[in-house]
């Protein structure tokens, strides 16, 4: 017969055994997700079947910080003109930010035609399906590389978004918004949750984008209509406030450089093809711009500045030493 147990050997299996887990909260359903999209997801026409790789990519640059109801109408123009890198490689750049006109932050126009030539230069005209081979690529960063290995592609790619960061962040991590700038911690959750073939995490992952649009929004949030509801972490919490408040930075628009450079530029776009236009008038065009966000006078400098950052960066051009302006 075995050893009957001794008092000493009871007192440590007692203290030496680990207490029990607490159970795990439910973690938000990828079916539930996934089923909401398919009987509430836009008919964007990026997404329709058909829809190639270029195709993606071109929506995935012009949707950055831009509400689709201003991309749609842009993009389909676009597509018109220069349905593929080929194309787009051998357009004038004056007519790019004509067609871009008021998607904001024109910069991105010019890394698509950069973009295009590259591809054009090093992969024969095809947009290249490698991970590595499209972060190399101008003005393509980690977030548009996995949007067109999932979308485009059907692939298991992290596609992290700021509709996707902020409802893993408040489904998974219980809180209002993410932090301002994407970290480790926000990939490692994003990946756990990411299906593991192929066909499924490229439905989640647009899926997630979108409820993070239509539903799981910044301001007003309709939770009830939310398929994660039950499982959220910050309904759960009591939707506690943002801790991250004090470290975002508001982008203002009124009386800022930027404001001040869009009115430049729209004027030059109005301009016809070649003409170049008084820097007067183009700098009474960036006054308009008003008084700064802070309040006060207007920037007296503000209009030289205008013109000064849009030649550097590209976007405009002088042949007689800054008497006159045109499109690039």
């Amino acid at each position: 017969m075995p050893a009957r147990p001794t008092l000493d050997d009871t007192l440590t299996a007692a203290t030496s055994a680990k207490p029990a887990p607490p159970a795990d909260p439910a973690e938000p359903s990828a079916q539930d997700v996934m089923a909401w999209y398919d009987a509430h997801a836009r008919d964007l026409p990026w997404r329709r079947p058909g829809t190639t790789p270029w195709e993606v990519l071109v929506s995935e640059v012009m949707s950055q910080q831009t509400p689709v109801t201003r991309v749609v109408p842009a993009w389909q123009e676009w597509m018109r003109r220069w349905p593929g890198p080929t194309e787009l490689a051998q357009a004038p750049t004056a007519e790019v930010l004509r067609v871009w006109g008021r998607l904001g932050y024109p910069r991105r126009a010019l890394r698509l035609i950069e973009c295009a030539r590259n591809v054009v230069e090093q992969h024969g005209g095809v947009l290249p399906d490698d991970l590595d081979a499209l972060l190399a690529l101008p003005g393509v960063g980690e977030y548009t590389a996995g949007a067109v290995l999932a979308f485009a592609h059907g692939r298991r790619a992290l596609v992290l978004d700021t509709n996707v960061r902020r409802v893993l962040a408040r489904a998974v991590a219980g809180q209002a918004l993410p932090a301002p700038s994407l970290n480790r911690a926000e990939r490692e959750r994003a990946l756990s949750l990411l299906p593991d073939d192929d066909a499924t995490a490229a439905h989640w992952s647009v899926a997630v984008m979108e409820l993070g649009a239509l539903v799981c929004t910044a301001r007003e949030p309709g939770c009830g209509a939310c398929p994660w509801r039950a499982s959220c972490a910050w309904l759960a919490a009591g939707r506690p406030t943002d801790i991250h408040a004090g470290r975002r930075r508001t982008q203002a628009w009124h009386g800022t450089d930027r404001q001040a450079r869009g009115l430049v530029m729209a004027r030059l776009r109005k301009a016809p093809d070649g003409r170049c236009v008084e820097a007067g008038e183009l700098m009474a065009c960036a006054a308009r711009a008003g008084a700064r966000a802070s309040g006060g006078a207007p920037d007296p400098q503000q209009p030289v500045r205008a013109l000064a950052t849009l030649l550097t960066d590209g976007l405009i051009a002088t042949d007689d030493d800054g008497a006159t302006y045109r499109l690039p």
